[in-house]
């Protein structure tokens, strides 16, 4: 006799806890790079180029982008798991790579790898998650899970810059990467249960939802349904900025005169903030209007944006990046519940990998645009344009989006 399946985090707490620690390890991975790379470029390998130091973030970008958008169909046709422990086989070269990297090419090859593994072990841990609650708590699984992420990533971010400030950038800070690739693919290929019986279970449930044939689903992601496009153009300006963040502001940190410790905070707190909030916003984004939620973040971090050039102390620095980290968290899971909200359950995995497709694009985007205009204009104005386009976003997100979400 087949056990009737039960949606929700009560009745799948023990599956969902593993699958937060997974994507603990998955942040973990990105964490160890976002604040040394750009100086590791500058200090090993005498990178003096923006645009070619943040080439590292338009290959992380692009391969990422497109390994979300293939992981939406590959799930549905060999399974979660399967495709889970995939991504987890092709992280675990990469710390070996960064350690004995003779030329920036490896480096940039790393972060490829990097980019579909974690294209593949983010996208799937979140369509598992939103498989095991069911409709009622997906803005809260959300939450719970980009927490888990992001707060990795900030923890691990800080801890890179103390271990390169004191004992220099390899191999201590990629051993890391070794010890936390090992453990998710050995949680994942043991403990991890797949999660497809719950798509099944949840098809036959849905009748309000029309399925449409799978090459309309990108057009519709992308351009057509008013409330996904914008989501997704929004997903897409996020993750510029982010890339930005990633790249330009260490740089612009180090040209400050601070400390790698003192970088090493600031960079830490935006995604640490990103991370802890999105526990209280996932959830808000289940019980409050899901358009003046994204609305409101893409809006506050152009603000905070606008703002950083023109600061230049510890203190200034520090608080804008935590209040960038909570803009970011009011959109980031409101971003895939709203998603998961419109899209037919079957059609879930596939308008996930397409928004996330884009989303990652924006890294690559991000990096391209602050890259050059630093280079020509200089750092300072880099971030400004980021800023411009990130209001910009929010705007559309007010006209675009549908005013019943």
């Amino acid at each position: 006799m087949t056990t009737p399946i039960k949606f929700g985090l009560k009745a799948n707490w023990k599956q969902f806890t593993l699958l937060v620690i997974v994507n603990a390890f998955v942040g973990g991975m990105v964490g160890l790079e976002r604040s040394i790379l750009p100086n590791f470029a500058h200090e090993i390998f005498g990178i003096q180029s923006k645009t070619a130091i943040l080439s590292f973030i338009i290959a992380f970008g692009i391969s990422k982008a497109f390994t979300n958008y293939f992981t939406g169909k590959l799930v549905n046709q060999y399974g979660r798991k399967s495709i889970l422990l995939i991504g987890w086989l092709i992280a675990i070269p990469i710390p070996f790579l960064l350690i004995y990297a003779p030329t920036w090419n490896w480096v940039t090859f790393a972060n490829v790898l990097l980019g579909i593994s974690q294209g593949i072990t983010w996208s799937t841990t979140i369509l598992m998650k939103i498989d095991l609650v069911g409709e009622k708590d997906r803005g809260f699984a959300m939450g719970l899970n980009e927490f888990a992420g992001y707060l990795a990533v900030g923890l691990a971010s800080f801890l890179s810059s103390y271990l390169a400030g004191k004992y220099g950038f390899t191999p201590y800070i990629f051993y890391l990467g070794v010890l936390m690739s090992v453990s998710g693919f050995m949680i994942s290929f043991w403990a991890v249960n797949d999660t497809q019986e719950f798509v099944n279970a949840e098809s036959r449930l849905v009748v309000s939802k029309s399925s449409n044939n799978s090459h309309h689903i990108f057009l519709e992601t992308t351009f057509k349904n008013k409330t996904l496009s914008a989501v997704t153009q929004a997903g897409l300006v996020n993750n510029l900025n982010d890339g930005m963040m990633w790249g330009i502001l260490p740089v612009f940190l180090f040209s400050l005169k601070f400390s790698a410790y003192d970088v090493g905070l600031i960079t830490a707190i935006y995604p640490m903030v990103w991370g802890i909030s999105q526990v209280f916003t996932g959830k808000l984004a289940d019980i409050y209007h899901k358009k003046r939620i994204l609305f409101l973040g893409m809006f506050l971090q152009g603000l905070v944006i606008l703002v950083m050039p023109f600061m230049d102390d510890f203190i200034s620095l520090f608080s804008l990046a935590a209040l960038l980290g909570l803009g970011t968290a009011l959109v980031y899971p409101t971003f895939i519940a709203t998603i998961a909200q419109v899209s037919h359950p079957k059609e879930r995995a596939e308008s996930i990998g397409i928004f996330r497709l884009w989303r990652d694009l924006g890294y690559a985007f991000g990096a391209i645009v602050s890259g050059i205009v630093a280079d020509f204009l200089g750092i300072n104005y880099a971030i400004i344009i980021v800023g411009i386009l990130t209001v910009l976003s929010a705007v559309i997100i007010g006209v675009r989006m549908k005013s019943n979400f």
